[in-house]
């Protein structure tokens, strides 16, 4: 294999695959420290796996003498490359010896390599498998608005990554840790049958990085893995096993009390306030009046306290309200718009944060559980 590349489109191809080579795992294999290469009809396919996850990017190269594939080393080739200005590299891999020379106007470097044939075959979704077609902006907007909500629980585990609920009139993300749920319809987007899968908290990670522009996804799923395919990137990942909460049955839908108020405004407030709330607890306290949310936080242990007002749209009764100020402070952080407006029933169930916005295609709820305030 020889060929000559840009060392800066190089590196970051590199770096949209390097999360993948150092993700721990007990099981791992030595050859996973490392970047598969394929270099065939002008293209450098560069794979990283680590068993669980399988992804792959597409390089364009000029210049090539002789195609081929080998494994090089991934961190060693990584950090090297971080070093280099802008300039053009020549690859070089002896498939006998199994060692790379890189070279460039004033140097080189030798990196031993392994050979393709010990890489894992990356698994397939061809035998009954769901598809669908979504955009890459619409995939990320997704996996953003709902990713911070999924839990890390063991016992829990389908809990722990983003449910894709795929129906014939739209396409719901949904996260849930058991304090907080996010749901986001896209409702522009239709199927053509109903189907689900929960994608894992990493692999969402990942492909959230590479999807910077306006291009077509290809998503093929059966009940084990899922394939996501466009011109530019393929990730093959193992599926989360098991059924997704009934989520639709925890949204409360009785909520006379609604209040809008600025975003920003609430949320810097109650980022103040929680500094003096009870460090076991996080206990911050929402007390909704005519117009005015009181918020406020004690911790008796150490004799602080402190409270905040916020002007708010509101007109009925009274209500107190308790949250754990972080999950608060999360939910507030991720809704888009300026204005938000929260719907409560009282002061043992959920509350509802909802983007205020004059138009969308899209349908953003965010759900809190709240804290018993003690009296």
């Amino acid at each position: 294999m020889k060929f000559v590349v840009s060392s800066s489109e190089l590196l970051s191809s590199l770096q949209s695959v390097s999360k993948v080579t150092t993700t721990s795992n007990k099981n791992r294999l030595p050859i996973l420290d490392n970047f598969l290469f394929n270099l065939h009809n002008n293209t450098l396919l560069i794979t990283a796996s680590d068993l669980e996850t399988t992804l792959l990017v597409s390089l364009p190269i000029n210049t090539v003498e002789r195609e081929g594939e080998a494994a090089i080393p991934a961190k060693l080739l990584t950090d090297t490359l971080k070093e280099f200005p802008e300039q053009p590299l020549t690859f070089i891999v002896d498939p006998d010896t199994l060692l790379a020379e890189i070279s460039w106007s004033s140097g080189k470097f030798n990196l031993p390599c392994l050979a393709a044939e010990e890489y894992p075959q990356i698994p397939t979704v061809e035998d009954d498998y769901n598809s669908i077609t979504i955009s890459s902006n619409q995939l990320m907007e997704g996996i953003t608005k709902t990713i911070f909500a999924t839990a890390d629980d063991e016992l829990r585990p389908t809990m722990n990554g983003i449910f894709l609920d795929i129906k014939t009139d739209g396409l719901t993300f949904v996260a849930s840790d058991a304090h907080k749920l996010v749901r986001y319809k896209l409702l522009n987007l239709k199927a053509e049958k109903d189907c689900s899968f929960i994608l894992p908290k990493k692999p969402a990670g990942y492909i959230r990085g590479l999807l910077k522009d306006e291009f077509p996804v290809e998503l093929k799923f059966n009940d084990k893995h899922a394939v996501f395919t466009s011109s530019r990137f393929n990730m093959t990942c193992r599926l989360i096993e098991g059924v997704f909460p009934a989520y639709n049955s925890v949204i409360p839908t009785d909520n006379p009390k609604k209040i809008v108020a600025d975003r920003v405004e609430l949320m810097t407030a109650v980022r103040r306030v929680s500094v003096f709330s009870n460090q076991a607890s996080n206990l911050i306290k929402l007390k909704i009046t005519d117009n005015e949310i009181n918020i406020s936080a004690q911790d008796l242990d150490f004799s602080t306290s402190a409270n905040e007002r916020v002007a708010c749209r509101y007109e009925g009764e009274d209500i107190e309200i308790g949250f754990k100020s972080a999950f608060l402070i999360d939910i507030l952080s991720n809704l888009p718009s300026t204005e938000i407006s929260v719907e409560l029933s009282d002061p043992g169930r959920a509350g509802l944060f909802i983007p205020v916005e004059e138009e969308s295609e899209d349908d953003l709820l965010m759900l809190l559980m709240p804290i018993v305030i003690g009296i």
